[in-house]
């Protein structure tokens, strides 16, 4: 009998396959595409027979004008060749290999069937002309392999176990990587990702914190999901397929043009409407849309501010915590979960 060690490991590795929609991704990246030209991209937690990521960077190689684009996979993937596969039969290196890990290099993807467009036919072709590479490891983001191709990439496009969000963001930081990655909205909270948000290493992507993104999940994940009943919050129903649904949003370090867009303050300060915290000189403002216009000083605001942050415009001054390093409080009643930032002269 599996071990209760065992079997929580192995939920925890299920959940953490979430599959991104190309539409999410195309969405997103659409707002980089100068930034692309010449770098070697790295998908380092992609099947390249079933990542939308993979997809998107193969489809439009040319268009982006990239060097080369990297991709490995986990050797223990639990839709490998499955239902994810965006092929219509399984390739012939998949069904003879199995579950194993391996990558892929491209350096160019051409027009083979010759109907002037870079499609799947054609990125499909060129897989059955040069398959995958297997690899020695297990393809883990941290093996010995996977960080030599980490230190010869650009840039590293993904969405990385939920439950490794920190180890692999400290990863892209230690190798100095830039990155544009999906993780869970909660990260903004985590000791070791805010105060790299704080020092404006790292930022949320183009894509509003409030669009709903839905992934492909495993079809025995999928089926817990029914079974707990959790409709809405748990998944969708889209064209009768079940989509996971997950707080997530999209981090980057790679600057993008709503980054620098000015947010209109229209509300002005007073103190009725704005009450003071206990522990800390600074006001509460409980929606981002009501930052007062006329006061200079301290803010409590919530995390979707973080939506609308720009630095040029104001700075992060810390997280949750007031003087007493308790959480802020207004009449002794602390349901504050804020970040405090101050306007810029």
């Amino acid at each position: 009998m599996a071990s209760n060690k065992n079997l929580s490991a192995a939920n925890k590795a299920k959940k953490d396959e979430f599959y991104t929609q190309l539409t999410d991704i195309e969405n997103e990246l659409r707002h980089y595409r100068t930034f692309f030209a010449g770098k070697t991209v790295f998908c380092n937690c992609d099947d390249p027979f079933e990542s939308n990521f993979v997809k998107y960077f193969a489809m439009n190689f040319a268009a982006l004008g990239l060097k080369k684009l990297t991709a490995t996979c986990y050797a223990t993937s639990p839709v490998m060749y499955t239902q994810l596969s965006f092929f219509g039969d399984e390739l012939d290196f998949a069904a003879s290999e199995g579950r194993k890990p391996y990558k892929i290099e491209i350096t160019e993807v051409v027009d083979q069937n010759g109907d002037g467009a870079i499609d799947l036919e054609d990125f499909e072709a060129m897989l059955r002309a040069n398959p995958p590479e297997l690899l020695k490891g297990d393809g883990d983001f941290r093996s010995k392999e996977c960080v030599e191709l980490l230190k010869e990439a650009d840039v590293v496009v993904t969405n990385p176990p939920f439950s490794l969000f920190r180890e692999y963001v400290a990863q892209l930081i230690e190798y100095d990587k830039k990155f544009i990655i999906i993780g869970n909205k909660n990260a903004i909270t985590y000791k070791e990702i805010f105060p790299m948000i704080q020092a404006n290493k790292m930022w949320i992507g183009y894509t509003p914190m409030s669009i709903d993104l839905l992934f492909d999940v495993p079809r025995e994940y999928a089926d817990e999901m029914i079974k707990s009943g959790k409709m809405g919050s748990k998944y969708k129903i889209i064209d009768g397929v079940l989509k996971g649904r997950s707080q997530s949003i999209w981090f980057t370090n790679v600057d993008h043009s709503k980054r620098h867009e000015n947010l209109i303050l229209y509300k002005n300060y007073t103190p009725e409407e704005y009450p003071k915290y206990d522990n800390y000189d600074a006001i509460e403002v409980s929606k981002t849309a009501d930052i007062p216009s006329d006061y200079d000083g301290a803010m409590g605001v919530p995390i979707t501010f973080m939506d609308k942050y720009n630095p040029d415009q104001f700075e992060i001054i810390k997280f949750r915590k007031g003087d007493d390093d308790k959480d802020l409080c207004i009449k002794g009643k602390c349901p504050y979960f804020r970040i405090i930032i101050r306007k810029k002269a």
